[in-house]
Parts: C-alpha cells; structure tokens; sequence
C-alpha cells in the first residue's frame, strides 16, 4: 500500500529508495522496482510528483508516495563506556561510591560480552553483560539492540540491578559511539540479500573482506563484516558517518545488509586503490594531468569534510580509490569522527599521522592536511613509500627537529610549496582545504 505522499518538498539531489513496484502509466514516467535508488531532480507543481533519474541516468517521473528519502543514521555518544580497562581500574575509576554512580567496560574474562560496573551500598558490583542473538542483555529477560538502548532502560528502572542507574563515570580523552541497527531499517539503507550477486574476492580490511559484487544490475563493492561479536559497532559506525556523506568525490554507500552475516555495499571503484594504480602505471602511463586531477579530487572531497567538521584520521593514497572515468575518490571512514576530538588507544600510520596527533592524540581538520601533504607527495613520487631510508621509529624525532622531505623528481614548484604548508609544526599555521582547493584548480589550468 503507498504511503502518503511527504509534507515537505524534496530538493534536488535528495536520494530517495523505492518501497513498491511502478510500471509507469506514460511514456514521461520513470519505472522502478521495490529497492532502486533514485535521485530527485527537481520538485513539480503536484506535491505528489516529481521528476527524478536512476542509476542508469534515465530521467522521468515518479510517484512521491511509491517511495523513501534516505535519512542519515546517527552516532550516539557513549560517554560511560570505557573501553578496555580491568576490574581494579574500574573500581578505582568509581570514587567516591555513590549509589547509581556506574560506567560499562569490555569484559576481561568473557571476550565479546561487557560489564556494567554500579555503585552500591559502598561497593561495586559488576554485572556480566551477555551477547545473545544479535542482542544484549544481562537477566536473559529484558533484552537491548545496543548499550545506549540497554543504559536507557536501567537509567529509568532498577529492573533487577542493585539500584537504578543515576550517573555516569565520563571517559577522559574521547568517548565511543553506538548505531542503531532500527534507524538504518528506518532510514532507508536497508538492502535485500537475494538483490545482491558477490563475486570475487579484492581486498581485506580490519573488520571484514570486500567483494566485487552486483547490486540491480549495478556493479557494487561488498565488505562482509568478519566477527560480529567483536566489529558490529566499528562496522556500522563506517556506515553511520557513510551515510551523512554525498560528494562527487567521495565513495558512496549503496546500502547495508542486515542479519546473520552483515554487509557493507558500495559503488564499484573499477581502478582500485591510488597508490597501487600509481605504482603499477608509472611514469610511463600517468601523465601531469593525471596527477594533478588526483590531488584536485582529493583535496576537493577533504574541503567538504572540512565544510562538515568531519575528521577523516586516516588519509593516504591507499584510502583513496579510482573510478574507471579516472575520477579519485576517499574512502574508508571506519576512523572518521566529527568534530575536533582526542581518541586514546588506537594505533594510527606513522608516516601519514600529524605530530600532534601522534603525541597528544589530537585529531582535526589540520591534522587531516598534514595526511594530504604526504598524500601529495605519495602523487608525486608515483606512490613511493614517504620518508625513505628513514627507519619508522625514527620518523617523528625527524620531523620534529625540522626535517622534511625533498620534491618528488618532476614535482611542480607550486604543489610542493603546498607540501611544506601542509607540514608545519603549528597546527594552526596549516592552510585550510579551501585555500589548497583553489590553487590546485589554478594549477590545473595551467597543466597540459
């Protein structure tokens, strides 16, 4: 049964899911099937009608009640999980013991499940919270999609526990996040399993493998997530922030797949990664304009991060990907953060990582231009490893003495000039993405 047509009008550009079948009843009609993506073009004068294309590029009219506007998943804080601490740490975290006082905990025993530590009567108690069925719970009787939905509930009712929860013990140095897998139904991401053809294997990640693959007829990469129990959440925040995200520039989320095996869909990006198309092409194949397109697309899908106070963290030729059209795009956002924010405990790439984020765990948008200046060089160098004959471990002292590396041979005067900006000590001193942006585009005016 359609749904009833949206009280506000689409603008163009909306991305919107089919929820039903629509043949089409004139030859100005777009016809789709349940689960197409489309993309609004422009509004009419009939709330109920718009005119929108597919993915094929075909333009034609289409029923607003026949389909769904994508809605962007949120991130929730998690300000009281603690991450990896022990038992003792906990208890010494949760002075002075006041009743409701409380903060969560990965278990040290039981590897997947966590703890929920409370202040009682003067004591800690510790309760066991169990993975089960996609699920959490700690009584095996009321049962939680995620931590934040689990904290809720007990912030409100004792339910069983010692006492209600009342106040959280915050994480010094950043917090976590959770996703909801209901607003990823709600929102629209959602794709059927039987849409989806996998084929062969093309790379490994952290958390899953991906897979070239067909979604609809349209050619999609498939990251499958590994281990549920332990990458669920990191799998699904990669997607939450994916979902926020739509520039030309960047890689696009086609959807996710939910049940017993996850999936993270896609478009296809037919060239690979930057720096193996780089390395394997060469001087022989990749001509100026090649490069200064590649620096011209990334730096122009960083400005937009930037215009979205989005902290990318992991920038390098190897998380940018090529289209078969030669366009560059960034991919990889299983370490994106909005905001300025410090994060303890994570391992980050020596050779791409700004110094102050390396000392102080301080990640910004300046930060992620000290990442494109390596980047740069990466271009430039046709995808050399940066800091060569320098051993890892000796990369930092280096560079906070002063050293920094020469021009990649046949560089340009001008990017490397952006190179230098980029790697100042003083975060500050760095230029923005915006001011970079327009000089690469006056650079490739003047490329042939």
């Amino acid at each position: 049964m359609p749904m009833e047509p949206p009280n506000d009008q689409w603008h163009a550009g909306t991305e919107v899911i089919a929820q039903y079948n629509f043949q089409g009843r004139s030859a100005e009609d777009l016809p789709f099937s349940k689960g197409d993506l489309l993309v609004i073009r422009r509004a009419t004068s009939d709330r109920m009608w718009y005119r929108a294309c597919n993915t094929d590029g075909r333009e034609g009219m289409i029923p607003a009640n026949y389909v769904q506007p994508r809605k962007v998943v949120t991130l929730h804080a998690m300000p009281w999980f603690h991450g990896k601490i022990t038992r003792p740490q906990a208890e010494e975290l949760l002075k002075p013991r006041e009743d409701g006082l409380f903060l969560i905990r990965e278990s040290s025993n039981y590897p997947g499940d966590y703890t929920l530590c409370v202040c009682h009567g003067g004591k800690v108690e510790h309760y066991r919270i169990l993975y089960r069925d996609n699920q959490l719970t700690i009584d095996e009787e009321s049962f939680f999609r995620n931590l934040d939905e689990l904290v809720q509930h007990y912030l409100e009712d004792a339910d069983g526990l010692c006492t209600r929860l009342t106040r959280p013990v915050t994480k010094k140095g950043g917090t976590f996040g959770t996703v909801s897998l209901q607003e990823f139904k709600s929102g629209g991401w959602v794709i059927n399993r039987q849409d989806l053809d996998i084929g062969e294997a093309i790379g490994k990640g952290d958390f899953g493998d991906v897979y070239k693959g067909v979604y609809k007829g349209q050619p999609v990469a498939i990251k499958q997530l590994k281990d549920k129990d332990r990458g669920e959440q990191s799998f699904l925040q990669e997607a939450s922030v994916m979902t926020s995200l739509r520039h030309d520039n960047l890689v696009r989320l086609i959807g996710v797949v939910l049940g017993e095996t996850i999936y993270l869909v896609t478009e296809f990006m037919g060239k690979g990664n930057l720096v193996e198309y780089l390395r394997s092409r060469g001087r022989s194949v990749i001509t100026k304009k090649d490069q200064i397109n590649f620096a011209t697309d990334t730096c122009a899908a960083m400005e937009y991060l930037e215009s979205k106070s989005l902290v990318h963290r992991d920038l390098a030729a190897r998380n940018v990907l090529v289209h078969d059209d030669g366009k560059a795009k960034v991919s990889d956002f299983g370490l994106a953060k909005f905001g300025d924010f410090s994060q303890t405990g994570m391992k980050f790439p020596i050779k791409w990582t700004a110094p102050e984020a390396l000392r102080e765990n301080k990640f910004t948008s300046k930060s992620d231009m000290w990442s494109f200046g390596i980047l740069l060089w990466e271009i430039y160098s046709f995808g050399r490893v940066p800091y060569p004959r320098i051993p890892l471990t000796d990369v930092v002292m280096h560079v906070e003495r002063g050293y920094r590396m020469e021009a990649p041979e046949g560089c340009p005067p001008e990017i490397y000039s952006i190179m230098k900006q980029a790697w100042e000590l003083k975060p500050e001193e760095r230029p923005t993405f915006k001011s970079v942006l327009a000089r690469l585009n006056n650079q490739r005016a003047v490329t042939v």
